[in-house]
């Protein structure tokens, strides 16, 4: 089932209003009864009474915006109003705040136009330590002070006492020099004596070092001397013990045992082995003779056995060669009897074609005629056989 929309029924609702008009209308229209001359006063009237309504209902409407325009009016009168007040006693209060605390002579540019400025000001100069006396101000130069007397003559008190104070100076200065002076010359005589008696010290006791060390270098020397025939002895001792050691030993005895190896007997250590035996020796050059020997008869072997494949070779050559004659000697003596049997037959041929007629000898005398096997091929066998040899 359809849901039925509330946009649906509105539109129905439209449709049979409209339906319901029309039908109306029609009624009027068509119905004779009511009709006058084809005008429907019915509806004009309705028309009348819908446009008298739309005129009262329009003059309302706008006595209404009448009576809210009037309202606007007088709440805008009454804000603008309002709005001037507030504007007065806000203008009222500046005043009085420009009156009570911003005055003229409170603005910091006050100075440049107060009319009683000459009466204020205070005078060029006041003290020679016045702070208002800048130098681009001009107002001292150097000599101009205004205690000049009192700065002179204290000047001059100043100068005498610098003066006594640098003679008291010079003169301290020259007795501390003097001073210094003896002080050195005595303590350079001190000196002299020290060096003189180190002196002294040191020569005494340069020689006791040199006697101490002449002897210690004595007794180094003949330390050395024992050491060296020592060690001499016990070199001397140790060569004998290596030269007999190698002497007895496997090395230079070139003993066979020590060459052998661990990984089997046909091995052998190379660093230690020495060569091999005489025995070893004679027995590798009788295993070589043994193997000359042994080759000389296998090429001995092998040339005969060529020789012999010569010689069958050329024996099979010859019976071939002999077979091949023979052939041949029997192939001539095949040829010669064909030869004669065929002359036999041709002079028979010519026999019957004499009794029989031209036609049928003629015929018969085109029989052919047998021949024996070729010589070629012997031939070429006696050539490669006659070049082989």
């Amino acid at each position: 089932m359809k849901a039925v929309l509330a946009k649906d029924l509105e539109q129905d609702a439209k449709l049979a209003k409209r339906t319901h008009a029309e039908l109306c209308k029609q009624q009027r229209v068509f119905n004779a009864r009511n009709r006058i001359i084809g005008g429907d006063t019915q509806a004009w009237d309705i028309q009348v009474h819908d446009q008298r309504i739309k005129e009262a209902t329009e003059k309302a409407r706008h006595e209404t915006f009448a009576a809210e325009l009037r309202q606007n009016d007088k709440v805008i009168c009454i804000l603008d109003d309002r709005e001037k007040r507030d504007r007065k006693c806000l203008c009222r209060a500046i005043s009085d705040f420009q009156q009570n605390c911003q005055k003229p002579e409170t603005r910091r540019e006050f100075d440049l136009s107060d009319p009683l400025a000459l009466k204020k000001e205070l005078p060029a100069r006041q003290s020679d330590s016045d702070v208002r006396n800048t130098v681009s101000g001009m107002q001292k130069f150097m000599g101009e002070d205004l205690n000049f007397q009192e700065r002179k003559k204290f000047q001059e008190e100043q100068m005498r006492e610098w003066s006594l104070q640098q003679h008291r100076e010079w003169e301290r200065a020259r007795a501390d020099q003097k001073f210094a002076e003896d002080h050195y010359t005595q303590t350079r005589l001190n000196f002299d004596e020290t060096a003189s008696h180190l002196q002294k010290l040191e020569s005494i006791t340069r020689k006791a070092v040199c006697a101490a060390v002449k002897e210690f270098n004595r007794k180094q020397a003949m330390e050395s001397a024992e050491r060296k025939r020592q060690e001499k002895r016990q070199e001397q001792e140790d060569n004998m013990a290596e030269i007999s050691s190698q002497l007895r030993g496997d090395l230079l005895s070139e003993n066979p045992q020590q060459a052998a190896s661990s990984f089997g007997p046909h091995r052998v250590v190379p660093d230690r082995w020495k060569g091999m035996s005489r025995e070893q020796l004679e027995g590798v050059r009788l295993a070589q003779k043994q193997q000359i020997q042994e080759k000389l008869r296998l090429q001995e072997e092998a040339r005969q056995r060529d020789l012999d494949w010569d010689r069958r070779r050329v024996q099979k050559a010859r019976v071939a060669l002999l077979g091949e004659r023979r052939q041949h000697r029997q192939q001539c003596e095949d040829r010669r009897a064909l030869d004669r049997s065929n002359l036999r037959l041709a002079a028979e041929q010519r026999l019957q074609c004499a009794g029989h007629g031209w036609a049928r000898g003629r015929q018969r005398s085109s029989a052919p005629i047998k021949r024996g096997p070729g010589l070629f091929p012997l031939k070429r066998l006696f050539i490669f056989i006659y070049i082989y040899i």
